[in-house]
């Protein structure tokens, strides 16, 4: 009875509360609202961020969001006299729906998130057995090495700890494909594999045919293993030592868990923070997601499987006949089958696993494309409304994080909209200055205040326009083609470990060039209107500010495309370790700052016994042990390349010399052996970003970027004009290209959907 009652009384607060915000004022009274809602804002922002405040803030913010939507619903749009531009209002309306509905449901699922304690460790007779899955397809031998290694070295009993190899790249299938060299090529393969795991101590398995992706590849292993517990890695994310001792105890607490996931941390920047150069110093796009809407989510047993970084238990996989497989996303997908037969999920925020995200910008589209392809797929064929046995909060977070994937259709409307009045003279909403002052000019504050607060120290403002600006242009493409056919696309893996050898644009480039011309046109076209149509004046002010505003994002995509060189294939991480440095059978000790897959950084303690030249200098590295763990006793063979100063410190780079598969595990000893390495390389990353500070980054891009595009545009000119009769050499990601000028013909190929809702 009181939950009921409490019910009623919620429904009839909103219900006055909506009555109360929908009164009709003067525009001079909407801007002293607005102003005013905008001053209270600021001042429970200073007052700091505990549950009540963020609540107030959040409940003043949303004022002025309501505000605006009446405004717009009810004095903006054009005169049914005018079915073109109503049309097209209608359209464009539809779309600024959108986003505050994707608002609304972040800010419910996120407007507290969850905080774990970190659980104490349960002796090793009482932990369950383990079995380690890495499937792969067609990476690197070093990559399949290292994760490996990383695996077998995790702080945990051997007797109970298996991990298995599951090769998709070497199946009866493709070693008897018709084309011999693909056949020879996979049975080299095979054998390679196999001779790697033995020597690492992994057992090697492979299926007769690749059939349902990665959920078949798991699924085919699921039948062979028998450990209580199932981890998943992704053949080029490795664990650090301590994740299995800081996740398997949540099990052994909650018998009805069937998940613990980790979030995704990557030591490469992903192509738009490489050509911007901000990887250094912003935090990554998937930071937000890991970092607050997962913890959202957990907090109402929303959080879903990512696809690699996470644990099941097994008897819950066999009740649901393990991964799920309908559609191309098998992670969320089952996490919603089994949610909705009433298991829990925990989500343990502590990053324990560096992976490598794509290098180019057609590997990262391709990535993404195939993700919005299985979120709508989910969306469609599993709808969450729809699914029984889920409570209604956690339909509404499996909304959020499918839904959000419709970001390509508005964005690309708001990015094409001003031009309907600017170049067609149609009008997709009516309005003059003063009112887009007191309402849009308010709300878009509003929100941005709203977005600063929440993960101001997880995303920057603006970034979120701009990558669903650079994926929309391409993924509109793979939502259509989902809408048409929802059970055509099919897997296809992600090309990483590539290296970039010189500047160049992507072979995406030309759409951006497109759209940046046109709102380039638009823009001057605005300004003569301006002054040669005294009619239109104001409205086009307002209309060429939105173009303006438009150009900046094309104008920073120019930039995302434009691909910078990167000659190093072996993205590094920063670690504090001591060890020696072995030269001519004389040994000093040094600290290690930083390290690879192929090479280190280290620091010699007081003055060096021996020369140390760069290209000749060899010797051999012993790593001490760390933190009681004894290491093993073998040495890293190194070979020093380059000779940096840092601050008053000699840093000297070392490249590892021939590497045998016993060496990985010094390597994983030296690169994963301390699992506080990547928060303390993340906390770097997460300063604050006040607006004021974010949108001068943002203009600057979009000023200056365009500039960088024409240069590699006419560099590439220029090369081809005195090569004519030279190939251009085609870049490492051009198969991706295909991949994506096929989503919209066939709706193909998906990865994990772990970075779905970039929400807000």
């Amino acid at each position: 009875m009181t939950n009921r009652f409490r019910a009623i009384a919620w429904i009839g607060s909103g219900i006055l509360a909506l009555i109360l915000l929908t009164q009709p004022v003067s525009v001079g009274a909407q801007l002293t609202l607005g102003l005013f809602v905008i001053g209270a804002m600021a001042i429970v922002w200073r007052a700091g961020k505990g549950a009540y405040k963020r609540q107030l803030f959040l409940a003043l913010g949303s004022f002025v969001v309501i505000r605006y939507l009446y405004w717009r619903l009810t004095s903006t749009l054009p005169p049914s006299s005018d079915p073109v531009g109503l049309t097209f209002g209608i359209i464009v309306l539809a779309a600024e729906f959108y986003c505050v509905l994707i608002l609304v449901i972040s800010l419910t699922i996120s407007a507290d998130p969850l905080t774990r304690k970190r659980i104490e460790q349960d002796p090793d007779d009482l932990l369950p057995s383990v079995d380690v899955f890495v499937p792969s397809y067609n990476e690197d031998e070093y990559i399949l090495a290292t994760t490996i290694a990383a695996a077998k070295s995790m702080d945990y009993p051997a007797h109970k700890l298996t991990v298995w190899l599951l090769d998709d790249g070497g199946t009866d299938q493709k070693c008897n494909d018709p084309n011999p060299q693909k056949a020879e090529a996979a049975r080299t393969r095979r054998s390679e594999l196999m001779t790697l795991c033995d020597q690492l101590g992994a057992v090697y398995l492979t299926r007769k045919r690749n059939e349902h992706a990665k959920a078949g590849n798991m699924n085919n292993a699921l039948a062979v293993s028998t450990g209580e517990i199932v981890v998943v890695f992704d053949a080029d994310h490795a664990p650090f030592r301590a994740f299995l001792r800081e996740t398997i105890g949540y099990f052994a607490r909650d018998p009805k868990l069937f998940l613990v996931q980790t979030p995704h941390v990557f030591l490469n920047p992903d192509p738009i923070e490489k050509n911007l150069r901000t990887f250094a110093k912003m935090p990554s796009e998937n930071e937000m997601f890991y970092s607050s809407i997962q913890r959202g989510l957990d907090k109402w047993n929303g959080s879903f499987f990512c696809g690699s970084a996470a644990l099941l238990r097994r008897s819950a996989l066999e009740t649901v006949g393990g991964f799920s497989g309908i559609t191309i996303t098998e992670d969320c997908e089952t996490a919603l089958d089994l949610h909705s037969q009433g298991w829990t999920s925990v989500f343990v925020e502590k990053p324990l696993i560096a992976g490598l995200q794509p290098e180019t910008f057609a590997s990262f589209i391709g990535q993404r494309s195939r993700w919005c392809q299985g979120m709508m797929q989910i969306l469609i064929l599993k709808n969450p409304l729809l699914k029984k046995g889920l409570k209604p909060i956690q339909k509404v977070a499996y909304l959020s994080s499918m839904s959000f994937w419709l970001f390509p259709l508005p964005r690309m409307v708001f990015m094409l909209a001003p031009l309907l009045f600017i170049l067609a003279d149609i009008k997709v909403f009516v309005s003059n200055l003063d009112e887009a002052i007191a309402y849009t000019a308010t709300y878009m504050l509003v929100n941005i205040m709203m977005q600063n607060y929440l993960f101001g120290s997880l995303r920057w403002p603006w970034i979120s326009e701009l990558y669903e600006y650079c994926q929309g242009v391409f993924l509109s493409k793979a939502l259509v083609a989902v809408f048409i056919s929802p059970r055509k696309p099919t897997f296809n893996v992600t090309a990483k470990g590539l290296s970039l050898d010189n500047d160049h644009l992507s072979e995406l480039a030309w759409p951006f060039f497109a759209i940046f011309g046109l709102l380039l046109t638009g823009l001057f076209v605005s300004v003569w209107r301006y002054f040669n149509e005294p009619a239109v004046s104001e409205l086009m002010v307002v209309v060429g500010l939105w173009n303006l505003f438009n150009m900046l994002v094309a104008g920073a995509a120019l930039g995302a495309v434009s691909e910078r060189k990167q000659p190093d294939r072996h993205p590094r991480l920063g670690i504090k370790r001591q060890g020696f440095l072995h030269v001519n059978g004389v040994a000093a000790p040094v600290e290690i700052v930083d390290v690879s897959a192929g090479g280190c950084g280290v620091v010699v303690v007081g003055k060096a016994p021996f020369d140390l030249r760069s290209g000749e200098t060899e010797g051999l590295l012993t790593i001490e042990p760390l933190g009681g763990v004894v290491a093993r006793n073998e040495a890293l063979p190194i070979k020093l390349k380059h000779t940096n100063a840092r601050g008053d410190r000699v840093v000297y780079g070392f490249a590892f010399q021939e590497l045998m598969p016993r060496d990985y595990y010094v390597l994983a000893d030296l690169m994963y052996g301390d699992s506080d390495a990547l928060p303390r390389f993340l906390e770097t990353r997460r300063k604050h970003k006040n607006a004021f500070a974010g949108t001068f980054d943002f203009i600057y891009w979009g000023v200056t970027e365009p500039f960088r595009a024409v240069s590699y545009s006419l560099k590439e000119l220029r090369t081809k004009k005195e090569e004519p009769s030279q190939e251009a050499p085609q870049q490492p990601s051009t198969k991706w290209l295909h991949a994506i000028l096929a989503q919209a013909r066939d709706g193909s190929k998906k990865t994990p959907g772990a970075g779905a809702s970039n929400a807000a």
